[in-house]
């Protein structure tokens, strides 16, 4: 078949020229046949389908080949199957009876062409499969001890599917950054392709000129070990990564409004991780379908998880100061061991820090300051509230950080209620609302008055101190009680069954 210039050429000379078949043909040097097929003939707009020949595609080897390769490309290099591993394969578990010259022929024809494929199967997409969106939402947890805590909870979200991940972390530096990506690749069951992100600092030390960012150290370490590529937003244009931006909001009214009781971090990891499978099983919002049906469909197009993790951590020179004490996230902690002044050096992970000193040695190991940030409930504002409603009490989202024992002290009539309310607001300005709980727990004192309790309370600590120890007194002494007997029987004979003289 000719080229379609050549058959246009052909085409102007017979109709716009007049020339015959035999001079058409000693002008292009083509048979007259040819010509005259051209010239005269009706020209067919099908493609012309090449029905593929060789053991390869009519045996079904080639596709084997191709699972393999598209497998393969989710792995590190240093991982993917040799052209020799594949024949050797082929051989042995699938009866292959080519050569090898076969198998790299075809492998050296495959891959470029299934790259090229699947460009061109994705182009038109909005949102490829395996492609994720990160940001950072800050949400509030009550813990068992009654107090509100801070968690920046990172979200992972897949635009394809709409499926997304989430793990709380108590600050956004990028040491918790990091631990926290490492940690949703982990839910996921593999690394994103492409991850966008805002310019978040703990990831972009800056901004150069005509949009170029420069990324942290550990940042481009951390990129090159898991493999994604990384797409940035333009600065102040979140709507860049809407789909994440929204996941944000959404997971803050699913998961934390009101906001959960929980009894430690494991705990609130297991649990986020839980509502947001559950999640899943809803329709798309645009699509129609299942996201958890979308999401089984991007799985397989992420990247392989390494073997291990990244270790996550920073080393930082300190000082320790003529009091002993090394700064810490803005915090004096002391160091023991060390003359002053000293330099140290200072290895942070996302949860705790560990001074060494100058030969190696552990001085100081503990955890990082933010990861004891809490903030006492106002119980006195929400008991004020509850006493001009006390029928509120039973329904408040208040209600269930209140220890057992308050919650079954406050429960009886309205009037009833609204008066130990106003008690218990006095009793906290000398108890914690815990330890009037413990007191009430111990003694199962439910009909006493606040201001009871309270006498009680201050009794329990004033007429009963904590024993000394002294070694004078002989032990057989220790805790004798005297028996008083004896003594009534002589004062008073006749009431006490004693014998009257």
């Amino acid at each position: 078949m000719l080229a379609m210039p050549e058959i246009n050429r052909i085409r102007k000379l017979r109709e716009k020229k007049g020339l015959s078949i035999a001079e058409i043909s000693r002008e292009t040097g083509y048979n007259w046949r040819t010509v005259k097929k051209y010239a005269d003939g009706d020209i067919s707009v099908q493609p012309t389908i090449k029905r593929k020949k060789g053991m390869m595609e009519e045996e079904g080897y080639g596709q084997i080949i191709d699972d393999w390769l598209e497998e393969d490309a989710k792995l590190p290099r240093k991982q993917r199957r040799t052209n020799k591993t594949m024949f050797e394969a082929l051989c042995r578990d699938h009866g292959f009876q080519g050569s090898y010259r076969t198998v790299c022929a075809y492998v050296q024809k495959r891959r470029p062409q299934l790259k090229l494929e699947k460009e061109q199967r994705y182009e038109r997409l909005e949102h490829p499969p395996g492609e994720a969106q990160v940001d950072f939402g800050k949400m509030t947890v009550v813990t068992k001890e009654g107090k509100e805590e801070e968690r920046s909870v990172l979200i992972m979200s897949f635009p394809y599917s709409n499926a997304a991940f989430a793990y709380p972390l108590p600050a956004e530096n990028s040491e918790c950054f990091l631990h926290g990506l490492t940690q949703l690749f982990r839910q996921a069951g593999g690394v994103p392709k492409a991850l966008r992100i805002d310019n978040l600092s703990a990831a972009i030390v800056s901004i150069r000129k005509g949009g170029e960012r420069r990324f942290t150290e550990a940042f481009e370490k951390f990129q090159l070990y898991y493999r994604f590529d990384v797409q940035v937003c333009n600065p102040y244009s979140g709507h860049e990564k809407g789909n994440a931006e929204r996941k944000v909001y959404y997971t803050r009214n699913l998961c934390f409004i009101p906001a959960p009781l929980m009894e430690s971090d494991p705990e609130l990891v297991e649990w986020l991780h839980r509502k947001m499978v559950e999640d899943r099983n809803r329709p798309h919002y645009e699509k129609g379908r299942w996201i958890e049906e979308l999401w089984q469909e991007e799985q397989p197009e992420l990247l392989a998880l390494p073997e291990q993790d990244l270790p996550i951590f920073s080393l930082d020179h300190a000082y320790v100061n003529k009091y002993g004490e090394v700064m810490v996230d803005g915090k004096a902690f002391v160091v023991h061991g060390l003359s002053v002044p000293n330099r140290v050096l200072v290895k942070k992970e996302w949860n705790r820090f560990v001074v060494f000193s100058s030969d190696g040695d552990v001085h100081l190991e503990a955890p990082r300051p933010y990861t004891n940030v809490k903030r006492e409930i106002p119980w006195k504002e929400i008991f004020a509230e509850w006493e001009t409603k006390p029928r509120v009490v039973g329904h408040s989202r208040y209600r269930t950080y209140l220890p057992e024992a308050i919650r079954t002290y406050l429960a009886g009539p309205p009037p009833q209620v609204a008066a130990r309310l106003k008690g218990l607001r006095a009793l906290l300005d000398r108890h914690t609302l815990y330890e009037i709980a413990q007191w009430l727990e111990e003694s199962q004192r439910w009909d006493l008055a606040p201001h009871e309790i309270g006498v009680l309370m201050e009794a329990k600590h004033s007429y009963y101190p904590d024993k000394w120890e002294e070694s004078y007194t002989p032990s057989v002494l220790i805790d004798y009680e005297t028996d008083l007997t004896v003594y009534d029987q002589r004062l008073h004979p006749a009431r006490e069954g004693g014998v009257q003289r």
